[in-house]
């Protein structure tokens, strides 16, 4: 199975674990990638609020370079980054005169044919049951919270994976893989995002509800399949738990990062021991 993969600006830069532990993951599930040549930035998280134009423009050139290159799909493992080019998909399919202005602007003929994925997707893909089989260690100590954040499900008419507000992907792939995941309150609330610079306070206050809540229905982690996600409750933990008087330690784990370890894949091989909240 080969998908063509665009990574976007964090995977590339400050969440290039999570790069580490996709590419990990679907290779011991047999899934190339095969990574979009010439990428460029998909306009998160400013272009749409800047310009109109642009903010279609910069996902319209990635889409224009998989068609060019007779990518039928493309993963996009950010949210952010998939949420983008599926809009910009939509809107180009379904008007003719923004097609064509579009593709005048980027030098690309841009239809919006190539099919947009997330991580889950791709796993939905291979199949919970083979992912299963394939299998060689229970999550057996892991009680997940599994956090989808704002983005991963939404918006319902563009994304539709999932409930975009009970989701329960995740959760039904690791309960194949022997884990525990709980039942919690705050799967699909945000967590600041891209703010994390810009209004660090609303990050942290954000993060702290997450985590305690996460905490009280029982987690020993949190599972996330976004890097903006991960930075913001895993890198912003020592700042929650300075803030808020707390005592949090919740390891943050990527999705790939939980699939991996049932394949046999080593901590190490996914990129684990860089988070900045670890299990010994």
């Amino acid at each position: 199975m080969e998908i063509g993969y665009y990574p976007g600006c964090a995977l590339h830069g400050s969440s290039n674990d999570y790069e580490m532990s996709v590419r990990a993951c679907l290779a011991a599930l047999g899934v190339r990638l095969r990574e979009l040549d010439d990428w460029i930035c998909c306009g998160a998280t400013a272009a749409h609020s800047r310009n109109r134009k642009l903010a279609v423009a910069l996902p319209a050139r990635n889409l224009g370079l998989a068609e060019r290159d007779e990518m039928h799909q493309l993963l996009a493992p950010c949210p952010m980054c998939s949420m983008q080019l599926m809009k910009a998909r939509c809107l180009l399919s379904t008007d003719a005169v923004l097609q064509r202005e579009i593709s005048a602007i980027v030098e690309l003929d841009v239809r919006g044919t190539t099919q947009i994925c997330n991580l889950i997707q791709i796993f939905q893909q291979v199949g919970y049951e083979r992912i299963q089989a394939a299998a060689v260690q229970r999550l057996e100590d892991f009680r997940p919270a599994c956090y989808y954040g704002c983005l991963l499900t939404r918006p319902p008419g563009v994304v539709a994976f999932d409930d975009c507000e009970h989701p329960s992907s995740m959760e039904s792939l690791l309960s194949e893989l022997g884990a525990m995941p709980v039942d919690w309150n705050y799967q699909t609330e945000c967590c600041g995002a891209g703010m994390t610079m810009a209004n660090e306070a609303t990050v942290l206050e954000l993060g702290h509800r997450i985590l305690s809540n996460a905490a009280a229905h029982g987690a020993n982690c949190v599972v996330v399949a976004c890097p903006m996600c991960h930075v913001n409750l895993d890198m912003k933990q020592s700042a929650i738990n300075q803030r808020y008087v707390a005592a949090h330690d919740m390891v943050v784990y990527y999705l790939s990062d939980l699939v991996g370890l049932a394949l046999g894949l080593t901590p190490a091989a996914l990129g684990i021991p860089r988070h900045f909240v670890v299990r010994e």
